[in-house]
């Protein structure tokens, strides 16, 4: 079964040009490890100081040992002296419909990308995930949309990922937002979120 990981680093405003080096050294090194099946680096828009790496593997094997091999250690070491915070690791299980290859953008999409890491309340976690299921098979149906996956955060049953590629911003905010299914979507999660959705929301760019 593959597994799959997010890492969020917040680097020091003055180590994040070595924060940043130091990731993409590290996440062209992981691309090249056996059972390695993606690894992508992202900057928040907001704050250019937050970095997230998604990778995800053949097996959990495979993401063990990419914890011992020297480019991890670095980044381990590094946390040390430039992170202005701990680094947030999130082991995630894949949700059904399982998670997929993202599309490829063509040049001309200018491409809006999320992270969407919630906290919801237990006891509508179950209806709430069902109604992912037919969520997610409608939202990848949808012209604008280049990858759409939700993930369970392994430990943490009040946590849920949401993982998005899209070809540009007003393919989110102008058309899928507006579609039945996605308003039903949202009126559920108005009703399972812990606090202000905004807040959960990163919305970035990759750059490897």
């Amino acid at each position: 079964m593959p597994a799959t990981q997010v890492e969020k680093f917040t680097a020091k405003p003055e180590f994040k040009d070595a924060v940043s080096q130091a990731l993409l050294e590290a996440q062209a090194l992981t691309l090249k490890e056996a059972g390695n099946l993606a690894a992508r680096l992202y900057q928040d828009n907001t704050d250019p100081n937050i970095f997230f790496i998604y990778t995800r593997w053949e097996d959990e094997v495979s993401l063990d040992h990419h914890q011992t091999l020297i480019h991890r250690k670095v980044l381990n070491e590094l946390e040390q002296e430039a992170l202005a915070v701990p680094t947030e690791c999130f082991h995630l299980t894949d949700t059904q419909p399982a998670p997929v290859t993202p599309i490829k953008a063509d040049d001309s999409d200018p491409k809006f990308n999320i992270f969407f890491i919630f906290k919801i309340s237990l006891e509508n976690r179950a209806a709430l995930l069902t109604q992912f299921e037919e969520h997610i098979k409608q939202t990848r149906r949808e012209a604008g949309c280049l990858l759409f996956d939700l993930y369970e955060v392994q430990g943490q049953e009040d946590t849920l990922v949401v993982y998005e590629h899209w070809r540009q911003e007003s393919d989110v905010w102008d058309i899928h937002f507006h579609q039945p299914y996605a308003v039903t979507t949202g009126q559920l999660m108005e009703q399972s979120v812990i606090g202000d959705m905004q807040q959960y929301m990163n919305f970035v760019t990759q750059l490897a």
